[in-house]
């Protein structure tokens, strides 16, 4: 038999998530987010470059 799954309350109900765009508590099919607007939300941070992962400038490769 698979071993139950256990959370860090202790209290037997899994803490809900929060939504990463508004901090509402996350569910249903738009996980991890609370609705299609924060997903939507997030989707376009992404594409508009809000979230960027700093790097080298590509003239310091050049060199």
């Amino acid at each position: 038999m698979p071993a139950k799954p256990t959370n860090d309350t202790g209290s037997g109900k899994a803490a809900a998530k929060k939504c990463p765009t508004c901090g509402k508590p996350a569910s249903g099919p738009t996980l991890p987010f609370c609705s299609p607007r924060c997903r939507d939300v997030d989707l376009n941070r992404w594409l508009s470059g809000s979230y960027v992962i700093p790097g080298k400038d590509d003239e310091e490769d050049a060199e």
